[in-house]
């Protein structure tokens, strides 16, 4: 993968100050310093997913400390609305875009809907309120946009996200999907022929992206 990710939250405890932990843990042996100073030296892209509003503003002024001269891409992401069958509370988003709003315009911010997905049941996409909902918030953002989709509910999804996407060259989406979900090929493909490649990052298992790079549409 070109992209390293981290989970970000604040510690539980004194000394308090962003680490790379996904909750319910709340305490962790690397800080996000040690972790940033660790993959500079890599070169490789990186993502870090906040799970929780107060570890934003510290872990940013770190971010343009230990990165002064970014070589590398940054991308910034949090769910910031409910999704198809979200249980987990987003981030709320005009707190979270005005912490950010200051970063400089090359980093990507990564702006997604909590979901949820459950075996031999019908599973709901993301539907128009979903959509129009995010394309508001995101209408005057002035960095990049890339949409975190689940590969699981895409394609029931189809005319919804095509029009989100639609509504600004910034946007994109990263397809990503969870350990257990079961989703086929096909459902990918419909999007991967209506769209450029450069308009959909896929953050799925390597054996996965390969096939779904050598799949065309029309194949049997």
């Amino acid at each position: 993968s070109h992209m390293i990710e981290a989970d970000v939250i604040m510690r539980g405890r004194d000394p308090k100050e962003p680490i790379m932990a996904h909750p319910p843990d709340s305490d962790s042996d690397i800080t996000l310093r040690e972790w940033l100073e660790q993959v500079k030296v890599t070169n490789k892209g990186l993502k870090l997913d906040f799970k929780s509003l107060e570890a934003v503003p510290p872990s940013l002024t770190l971010l343009k400390e230990v990165l002064a001269e970014p070589s590398c891409p940054v991308w910034i992401n949090a769910d910031i609305l409910s999704g198809p069958g979200g249980k987990a509370t987003p981030l709320e988003p005009q707190a979270f875009l005005s912490a950010v709003s200051g970063l400089p315009g090359h980093i990507v911010l990564s702006l997604g809907w909590t979901t949820g997905w459950t075996a031999a049941t019908e599973n709901p996409g993301y539907d128009w309120n979903m959509v129009h909902v995010m394309e508001r918030i995101c209408r005057d953002l002035k960095h990049p946009v890339t949409f975190p989709v689940r590969a699981a509910l895409l394609a029931q999804s189809f005319p919804q996200l095509s029009w989100l996407l639609q509504q600004s060259d910034r946007y994109t989406l990263t397809v990503w999907t969870g350990r257990s979900d079961a989703f086929t090929l096909q459902d990918l493909l419909h999007y991967k022929a209506e769209f450029d490649i450069s308009r959909i990052y896929y953050d799925l298992p390597d054996p996965l992206r390969a096939k779904l790079c050598t799949t065309s549409q029309d194949d049997p």
